[in-house]
């Protein structure tokens, strides 16, 4: 990739941006995280991201990567121009609700969410994140079935606070804070027998990743979720949908549960939801279940929640969405990355299990886990950023924005191949 010479527009010389560099990680060690700051330095992060525009962040000394990464954020890619412009437009009328008069960005987002989704999904509770959104649909069930359980799954992966943590599936997270919430129990992913076997009579919910991106991006069998929705039916509790990274366009279409043609009870969603520019979370249901506001409107709440600017990203977001076709870019890009990678794969075996995913949303997972440090670390070297899965080491994922260029797609793709080439030289030293 190209790497700007000298004191380009917007950053600063060299021998500064050095030393703001090793400021900044020095403060990171001191004040931030000391943990991550040594990570940083261990995996060669040593630069500070500066400036973003579409599949491409540029650091402080004007290097460029192309990111792959950020945990599915950035679907629009970075500083999309149409929901950066709704959110100054807005700031300069009023960025924060006072809370007590209605606003117009958050009725029209509502709308739209409701005009977009299928089935009786109407209501919509805005907040500021995808673990406050599980939070809020955790409550909501509870509240309008009066009963405590909730059926999870093993590796799933739904959050950090308290409630959304007693949902998620790794150990390595959860135990460092029990005693958790109370009343969760987990389950085999894909194993939709297990879920019935599971269902007693106080349970509230069943809670699911349509694909469990933290796991690894794990797509169940095509009869998974429909055979999960009519367990719930049968069985009298309601069907979550944790969408807040597949949601939004990640898989090719606007939410991944319509790839299996059913509709949840509740639905959350955040990450591209804010187009990249905004954190914004949601979660949605039905008339009905939303009955439980009836009484009291404040029963659940949040200060910064469906705030103004949020909510005017939201709306550009989805504005961008249609309008700029990314759902069959997503699906058209995906399927290229796909093909070649499961290429790859079938090159060196030893190396790359398997590869998986839909649209946007992709997993390698590895033969060895500790080829995946390497990995990052190769495709990083090459100005490629991409993740490792947080419940799932082996895997890395590749999740770039629709808005990624033909060039660089054959980039990564290159940096991948090259990633893998060394990881095969390597071989046992990896394992």
């Amino acid at each position: 990739m190209a790497i700007l010479e000298g004191k380009a527009p917007g950053f600063p010389p060299p021998a500064e941006a050095e030393q703001m560099i090793e400021q900044a990680l020095g403060d990171y060690g001191n004040y931030v995280n000391e943990s991550m700051a040594r990570l940083y330095r261990f995996m060669g992060f040593t630069t500070l991201e500066w400036t973003a525009r579409g599949a491409t962040i540029t650091d402080i000394q004007g290097q460029e990567f192309i990111d792959c990464g950020s945990y599915g954020v950035f679907f629009h890619g970075h500083n999309h121009p149409r929901v950066v412009e709704a959110v100054k437009e807005q700031l300069d009328r009023m960025a924060l609700s006072g809370r007590t008069l209605p606003h117009k960005p958050v009725a029209d987002l509502g709308r739209m969410l409701a005009e977009r989704t299928p089935g009786d999904l109407q209501y919509t509770f805005f907040c500021n994140s995808g673990a406050e959104a599980v939070e809020g649909a955790l409550k909501l069930a509870r509240a309008y079935k009066k009963k405590p359980g909730f059926i999870s799954t093993e590796g799933a992966f739904h959050g950090k606070t308290f409630g959304a943590l007693s949902a998620s599936g790794r150990e390595l997270y959860r135990k460092p804070f029990y005693p958790l919430v109370p009343g969760f129990t987990h389950v085999p992913y894909g194993d939709a027998d297990a879920i019935a076997r599971a269902i007693d009579e106080d349970t509230a919910a069943v809670i699911l990743e349509p694909i469990q991106g933290e796991n690894g991006v794990i797509v169940p069998p095509d009869d998974y979720l429909p055979r999960v929705r009519r367990i719930c039916d049968e069985k009298g509790v309601l069907l979550i949908l944790d969408e807040v990274q597949t949601g939004m366009g990640r898989t090719g279409k606007l939410w991944a549960f319509e790839h299996w043609g059913i509709v949840p009870d509740i639905l959350t969603m955040a990450k591209a939801l804010g187009g990249g520019v905004m954190p914004i979370g949601a979660f949605m249901s039905t008339p009905e279940i939303f009955s439980v506001f009836d009484e009291n409107p404040y029963i659940h709440s949040s200060t910064f929640g469906a705030n103004q600017l949020a909510c005017s990203a939201g709306i550009a977001a989805l504005r961008a969405i249609e309008e700029e076709g990314l759902l069959e870019q997503a699906t058209r890009k995906g399927e290229r990355i796909l093909t070649t990678l499961r290429s790859l794969a079938r090159d060196y075996p030893d190396v790359i299990r398997q590869v998986r995913g839909k649209g946007l949303l992709i997993g390698i997972e590895l033969v060895n886990e500790g080829a995946s440090g390497l990995m990052i670390s190769e495709l990083i070297d090459r100005k490629v950023i991409v993740i490792h899965s947080l419940n799932n080491p082996r895997v890395i994922r590749i999740s770039p924005p629709a808005v990624i260029t033909e060039a660089q797609i054959d980039h990564v793709l290159d940096a991948v191949a090259a990633g893998v080439a060394r990881a095969h030289e390597l071989g046992a030293e990896l394992a």
